[in-house]
């Protein structure tokens, strides 16, 4: 299943393209979110997508670039939907989380997200991009949703606590249940681009069969600006967008199901709401 869903006429308002945004701005990444599963049966998936870029000492910027904060909107990004879940500054919750394991990172912070749409968010995994006063990353913390109304944080980080590049690879054992399409083993392998005018985060699922990936995710995209006209053709390119996710979700659980794909039964979320 392939595009938007929508008829051609809806994908005539084109988002503003000018320059990249600077990178202290918050900013649009459009783009496209791809899925390929390797075994017992191939399968694969792509589908165009996009997110919200948002430095985090800029959040106070969103209601004039037209993203409502913590208030009703067609677009709009809510503190409760991240974090500590209760509505409490972002800023504050992640360096508190951070000094907590030893890392040191205390330059801007930049989150990757789903916005609400008309109202309503279900963001599958969400990345907060930790930076030190020089700009180097130091961490990515990988923020997991699953349809069950759970959530797992994993902190992507050198044991040293160096700086991460564009390109390498970092891991985290599997703990959190995703799918019932795969067991809660194995590992996840990191990559991530962080490119001023490019987004991308390559997340490999391998278990414990072959050395190629079972699954392989991706999330890419341009870096645009943020500004009330580009969220208004939003609304037009991608009106059902949030809602479609999680009808994009079941639909492909179905297809796997009708390929006769081992099922895994739901265990116990993890005792800890973080791992690293």
């Amino acid at each position: 299943m392939r595009g938007s869903g929508l008829p051609p006429d809806a994908m005539t308002m084109p988002l503003r393209l000018p320059m990249s945004p600077r990178n202290d701005a918050p900013s649009l990444v459009e783009g496209a979110v791809a899925h390929r599963r390797a075994r017992p049966v191939e399968h694969e998936f792509t589908y165009p997508s996009f997110c919200l870029r948002i430095p985090l000492s800029r959040l106070g910027d969103l209601p004039r670039l037209g993203v409502p904060h913590n208030r009703p909107g067609l677009v709009s990004f809510h503190d409760r939907d991240h974090g500590p879940r209760d509505g409490s500054p972002l800023l504050p919750w992640i360096r508190a989380l951070l000094a907590a394991e030893g890392i040191a990172a205390d330059g801007e912070v930049e989150l990757y997200a789903f916005p609400r749409m008309l109202g309503y968010a279900f963001k599958p995994v969400s990345f907060w991009v930790c930076r030190d006063d020089a700009g180097a990353v130091r961490a990515v913390l990988a923020e997991v949703n699953n349809t069950f109304g759970e959530r797992h944080n994993y902190l992507v980080a050198h044991p040293g606590g160096g700086a991460i590049a564009s390109g390498e690879t970092l891991l985290a054992r599997k703990v959190f249940h995703v799918s019932p399409f795969c067991d809660v083993r194995g590992h996840y392998a990191f990559r991530f681009h962080f490119g001023g005018d490019r987004w991308l985060a390559r997340i490999d699922y391998f278990d414990d069969g072959p050395d190629e990936p079972l699954l392989a995710t991706s999330m890419s995209g341009r870096m645009l600006p943020l500004s009330s006209r580009n969220v208004r053709a939003l609304l037009v390119r991608y009106r059902w967008f949030t809602i479609g996710v999680i009808a994009r979700i079941h639909w492909q659980a179905a297809r796997l199901w009708l390929k006769r794909v081992p099922f895994f039964a739901k265990p116990a979320p993890p005792a800890l709401a973080t791992t690293r």
